[in-house]
């Protein structure tokens, strides 16, 4: 039924501070994969943003389509705890995993679990051009939760209230939705709204340097329309290998010149993606105190763009 179905996630379009208005609603920003998630005739399918297929890296969720009573595409966040909390280093570490007994090792220390915050599709019933309360009511309908999948609570009007908890609790923020906004596919608009306490951005790793201890320094860029912009520098922790088996050293530098301070740097094509946090953009454009949080299989390098705030 859905083998024919073209759909792909609606992006985040602009991000601002936390704001009350009464024609929006406020979700918490989960700190995980964004996922959808193909329930049909008793089989799971979840796949990425850029399409791949992930259950067989988080088998633990193949049972997940009991808790459903139709068919459906559901849109929500995949995630792991560690801790007591959500994980993102703990499910990056699951999503980089290839070998069978490793990853059913990990899916009985670090289980993984869904939250579902919109829904696409029922049996044959398209809901892109129905209005996101109205898929709200549908999905809560549709999904009985348990320890593996959520339904996504949300408050109206005190976005404020709800960002100051994230704060205290250390939380990655929230995500403010137009009521009334219908599911655009592939699209940045400016009905659904993220606001953060720590900044994260995801940006294409072009090269990198090493340094002394075996320490080894990204290279950083955003897409800008087509060209690719400097971003700064951040270092790499554990997942040298990683970076060295999966990009293709080039002798082009893919900015107009190159910039201070890397001169003695290694160039590789732009196809890696890596997610870095930090407290604020520095005046010059780049970022305060960064801190590399690991590479992401499920963004394009085409989505990581300077941000239009």
């Amino acid at each position: 039924m859905y083998e024919d179905v073209h759909v792909s996630p609606m992006l985040i379009g602009i991000e601002k501070e936390a704001f009350d208005d009464r024609n929006f609603i406020y979700e918490l920003k989960l700190d995980g994969i964004r996922v959808l998630v193909y329930i049909e005739n008793g089989h799971v399918d979840i796949r990425n943003k850029r399409g791949d297929k992930l259950l067989y890296k988080f088998p633990e969720l193949e049972d997940m389509y009991k808790q459903i009573k139709q068919d459906c595409i559901l849109d929500g966040e995949l995630y792991c705890f560690g801790n007591g909390q959500i994980d993102f280093f703990e499910l990056q570490k699951r999503s980089l995993l290839k070998d069978k007994f490793k990853i059913m090792m990990a899916s009985k220390q670090h289980p993984a679990s869904f939250t579902a915050f919109d829904i696409l599709y029922v049996k044959e019933k398209s809901l892109l051009k129905t209005p996101l309360l109205k898929r709200k009511r549908i999905l809560s309908k549709n999904v009985v939760e348990n320890h593996q999948i959520s339904i996504s609570r949300y408050v109206e009007e005190q976005g404020k209230a709800l960002f100051q908890l994230t704060t205290q609790k250390h939380l990655e923020g929230i995500v403010a939705k137009r009521k009334d906004s219908l599911y655009s596919c592939g699209k940045r608009t400016k009905d659904w709204i993220k606001c953060k306490n720590m900044m994260d951005e995801d940006f294409v790793i072009v090269g990198y340097i090493r340094k002394d201890k075996n320490m080894v320094s990204l290279v950083l860029a955003q897409y800008d329309d087509k060209e690719l912009l400097y971003k700064g520098h951040v270092t790499l922790g554990v997942s040298l290998s990683y970076l060295q088996k999966h990009s293709n050293k080039t002798n082009v530098c893919p900015f107009p010149s190159v910039p201070n301070g890397n001169e003695d740097a290694v160039w590789i094509s732009p196809y890696l993606v890596g997610c870095v946090k930090f407290m604020q953009h520095t005046k010059n454009g780049g970022m305060r105190q960064p801190v590399f949080k690991g590479f992401r299989e499920d963004k394009t390098p085409e989505e990581c763009r300077v941000y239009k705030k």
